[in-house]
């Protein structure tokens, strides 16, 4: 029989009237802040994307909170009994509501926004209470570049509309970071390997858990890959980035042509040495020259 988990001493200090959101685990209980069992422990109200999982959370450590529903249909709806309503009134009576996801931080592929943007709006307080991540602990397990990344969240079902949203986010120089289901990893993979060539990429799935695996490789291994066929579990893929084109002698002059219209051959070659990735002393060589009509 598995123990409970020991329940840390949680803080008494008072708890602010205002909204919360409260990140959970994305698998291991164990991954919980202090913070978010103090929230937990000290709101009026618990929203939950599902009652019944984080009924598991609050048992595992001995808090008993009254809770209700706000998932996907339940914050679309905005009539006087809709949870929207009901909390923005409990709000302006003072109230404490931790907002919660099913695993990891609310609003990130996560209903929520509609709520958090009606709170701010009507002037409430809004807390975010950092934990679990899924898209960022696949970041880090997968081995790719860290300093500029974008999560695009879960691409489109269909092959056709999922090629044209890859096809807008071809050219940006970051590590991809997309939520998908089992039954169509292998088909954005394929997808993805058709838009993006044979990027290095890697599948995490089950992070945190027992299961938990993360598969490397470039794109069109993984999309042949039979261990990624239809597997269970929440899964993250994340692609690197593209590899940047050289820029030729015409592309900085012509940015340096622009860039002279705005700005001194100093400032204008910086400019353009930083997005472009050329030498500065070269473009500003060549901003002289071209200032000079030469």
């Amino acid at each position: 029989m598995s123990k409970r988990p020991p329940v840390p001493a949680l803080s008494e200090a008072p708890l602010a009237p205002g909204l919360y959101l409260v990140a959970t685990p994305i698998g291991n209980l164990r991954d919980i802040t202090l913070r978010a069992l103090d929230v937990l422990n000290a709101c009026d109200l618990v929203l939950a994307e599902d009652t019944r999982v984080t009924a598991k959370l609050l048992t595992a450590y001995g808090l008993s909170k009254r809770m209700e529903r706000f998932d996907e249909h339940a914050a679309a709806r905005e009539d006087p009994r809709g949870p929207t309503t009901k909390t923005l009134a409990l709000l302006a009576e003072g109230g404490r509501v931790a907002l919660v996801s099913d695993a990891g931080t609310p609003m990130v592929s996560d209903p929520g926004y509609g709520l958090a943007r009606a709170a701010i709006a009507a002037g409430h307080s809004v807390f975010p209470i950092p934990g679990p991540s899924a898209a960022l602990a696949a970041l880090t397990l997968a081995g790719l570049p860290t300093d500029r990344f974008l999560f695009a969240g879960f691409p489109p079902p269909r092959s056709a509309a999922r090629r044209t949203f890859l096809a807008e986010l071809a050219n940006l120089r970051a590590t991809l970071i997309f939520f998908e289901g089992g039954s169509r990893l292998a088909a954005s993979l394929a997808d993805m390997a058709e838009v993006f060539g044979p990027r290095p990429a890697a599948v995490a799935r089950e992070l945190t858990k027992l299961h938990e695996t993360c598969v490397r490789g470039t794109l069109d291994v993984l999309a042949r890959d039979p261990a990624l066929d239809d597997p269970k579990g929440e899964i993250v893929i994340i692609v690197g980035p593209g590899e940047a084109e050289v820029a030729t002698a015409a592309d900085a002059q012509s940015a340096l042509a622009e860039a002279l219209t705005r700005l001194p051959p100093g400032e204008a070659a910086s400019e353009v040495a930083r997005s472009l990735g050329l030498p500065r002393r070269d473009l500003y060589r060549m901003a002289l020259a071209m200032r000079e009509g030469r």
